[in-house]
């Protein structure tokens, strides 16, 4: 293979002295609580930038992308809670409220009650 073909491992395959399956076996290691807290932290951050909240504020507010993390952060959390337990669900959850009732501030015509982000997985959000 030339260096500009594609590799067909994908681009981590590609780094020297990559070895698949120590990434593997590294991966696999990783409790899965810790994977779900993860990935929950990254769409929380993502959706937080989309929410404007970010030190660039308004820069980077796109509340349709906002929209869309916050229901894949609470369709996560909602179905994830009962595996990981509410050590570490509490947050998640604090969390996402926090961005459902941001969403709703950031809106210019707010959501009816049950229909904003998420909300078809968490119920309705009050502040």
């Amino acid at each position: 293979m030339s260096d500009t073909t594609p590799h067909p491992d994908g681009p981590a395959a590609q780094q020297p002295g990559a070895d698949f399956d120590t990434m593997t076996r590294d991966i696999a290691e990783v409790p899965a609580v810790e994977v779900i807290t993860t990935v929950a932290v990254h769409l929380m951050s993502a959706a937080a930038v989309n929410l404007g909240l970010a030190e660039e504020g308004g820069q980077h507010k796109d509340l349709d992308e906002a929209r869309k993390l916050i229901t894949a952060l609470a369709g996560l959390v909602t179905a994830g809670a009962p595996e990981i337990g509410s050590y570490h669900a509490g947050p998640l959850r604090d969390g996402l409220k926090s961005l459902q009732l941001a969403f709703r501030e950031a809106s210019v015509v707010p959501d009816e009650p049950g229909q904003g982000p998420g909300e078809k997985y968490t119920g309705p959000v009050f502040g």
